[in-house]
């Protein structure tokens, strides 16, 4: 099947023909439904934190800092901003006046980017913003904004729009994820930040880093350190012609497309940190809206140490041979209520299998995960799904991932991307995270290139597949910490103002 130039085409990737055949064969025979139990919900693998609980989390997060340990905020930041644009890109060849376009020229002035568009429109028209309105000129303005020769918005990442206005200056979604990292990821020595980009986009954040990292380790008096890394290109995957062969370009080569964020798994998997924070590139807000995204992740994060500190003292009792069947019951409520890890067979197994489950569903990667209430915005949903030892426990699910779509209708919470992640284990040794990933929970989608059909394969998602061999808590937050951008227009809401 393969030819000598692909095996090169490999090799230059770092993939083997083993994958390839293992991918193809994944294109033939689809991907397993999962067993879903249930939807998560409060009480039912969702906590609910009250304000008592908060306050000794808030106090277990300050004191886990003050030991000296090291925190990463970790930002997946590869998105191309052209789906934000979409309806701007459609008026650009229909000049149709829907409402989402009366609205982004009626309330325009109040775009971060206004200033920075009007200069470019004065340059390249001869005219300010307004004048082109009124001129009946609104396509140019278009093309000032979305178009290389003017701001080249179509074309950018979402990290590095203005987003956020200031009496200081406009401000990126990269600048206020530096800005969240000084509120709530400050080890003592430093701000560890990670941002994943493409590759086409890596010197432009560089640069915009650098422009602007003195001044704002003067203003909150901290060091940054950040780091960058793309997507791995031994974690893309063939692409398939409807009949499940390898898609070929028009040169004779192999078609290789990205994995999806799940790919991301690799990247985090190589940062060195005893925790975690994990956060989408767009989900930011102003800092007049931030105090309950610090609050709520910091609580998160010392739910997650507190859990870990217990976890990591039952694994240490779970060393002794002369442990009791008390002690063993405890722990094993402690895997159902607190990690609401359940497996209807417990009883069944022997002493010595008994300790063998408790060992493997302990010493495990962790995450606490902010799940906000399903207010119609879309995400991940909370569910609680079996596993292949036939134990049961928390996942977040996307709907490819879900046979009954009425299932999705039950779920009362989503998962926003608000992760917390513990990932060595208990004698301080890094998790080896890809080994934690399900294989059986990619999906596959229909694209096309050059007017050619074709299937592509995306890997296990980050948060949903990568995740899924991970001990898994979800927490309530408010929808106060989810403001994400889908569109250009989502930049008007009040919470981005």
């Amino acid at each position: 099947m393969f030819t000598q130039q692909d095996q090169q085409q490999l090799a230059q990737r770092g993939i083997s023909q083993q994958q390839v055949e293992h991918q193809l064969a994944c294109f033939k025979t689809g991907f397993p439904d999962l067993e879903i139990i249930s939807a998560a919900a409060i009480g039912n693998g969702i906590v609910r934190i009250d304000a008592k609980a908060e306050s000794q989390m808030l106090s277990a997060w300050d004191s886990y800092l003050q030991e000296g340990h090291q925190i990463l905020k970790f930002v997946p930041a590869s998105g191309a901003a052209s789906r934000m644009f979409k309806n701007l890109f459609e008026y650009l060849s229909s000049q149709e006046d829907t409402p989402f376009i009366s609205q982004f020229f009626r309330d325009i002035h109040q775009f971060a980017f206004f200033e920075s568009l009007n200069e470019v429109c004065l340059r390249n028209e001869g005219k300010d913003i307004d004048e082109l309105i009124a001129q009946g000129q609104r396509v140019d303005v278009v093309k000032n904004l979305l178009t290389a020769g003017g701001l080249n918005y179509g074309n950018l990442p979402k990290g590095l729009l203005l987003f956020h206005s200031y009496t200081s200056g406009a401000r990126t979604p990269a600048l206020e994820h530096l800005v969240e990292g000084a509120m709530y990821a400050n080890d003592g020595k430093a701000v560890n930040l990670h941002f994943t980009v493409s590759h086409e986009h890596l010197e432009l954040f560089r640069q915009h880093i650098h422009q602007h990292v003195a001044d704002y380790q003067e203003k909150y008096g901290v060091l940054f350190n950040v780091s960058f890394s793309e997507q791995k290109p031994s974690t893309d995957t063939i692409a398939a012609n409807p009949d499940g062969t390898p898609f070929r370009n028009a040169d004779g080569t192999l078609l290789f497309r990205p994995g999806g964020h799940g790919a991301l798994i690799e990247n985090l998997n190589d940062c060195d940190a005893d925790i975690i924070f994990v956060k989408n590139i767009d989900n930011v807000v102003p800092d007049r809206l931030k105090e309950p995204t610090v609050r709520y992740k910091q609580m998160l994060a010392g739910l997650l140490v507190s859990l870990q500190k217990q976890t990591f003292a039952y694994l240490a009792e779970l060393e002794h041979e002369d442990i009791s069947d008390a002690k063993l019951q405890v722990i094993r409520q402690f895997c159902e209520q607190r990690l609401c890890n359940h497996f209807d067979g417990y009883d069944q197994l022997t002493h010595d299998q008994q300790v063998d489950y408790l060992r493997r569903k302990l010493n495990r990667p962790m995450r606490v995960c902010g799940m906000v209430k399903n207010e119609g915005e879309p995400g991940g949903g909370p569910f609680i799904t079996r596993n292949a030892d036939g134990s049961y426990s928390p996942q977040i699910l996307e709907s490819s991932q879900i046979a009954d779509k009425t299932l999705m209708a039950q779920a009362t919470h989503f998962n926003p991307v608000d992760l917390v992640c513990a990932t060595r284990d208990y004698q301080g040794h890094k998790f080896d995270l890809p080994k934690h990933v399900d294989p059986q929970t990619g999906f596959i989608s229909n694209k096309s290139k050059d007017g050619r059909e074709l299937l592509a394969l995306e890997l296990p998602g980050l948060w949903n597949g990568a995740m899924s061999d991970w001990n898994t808590i979800f927490v309530e937050v408010p929808v106060s910490t989810f403001n994400p951008v889908k569109t250009v227009n989502d930049l008007l809401r009040e919470q981005h103002q």
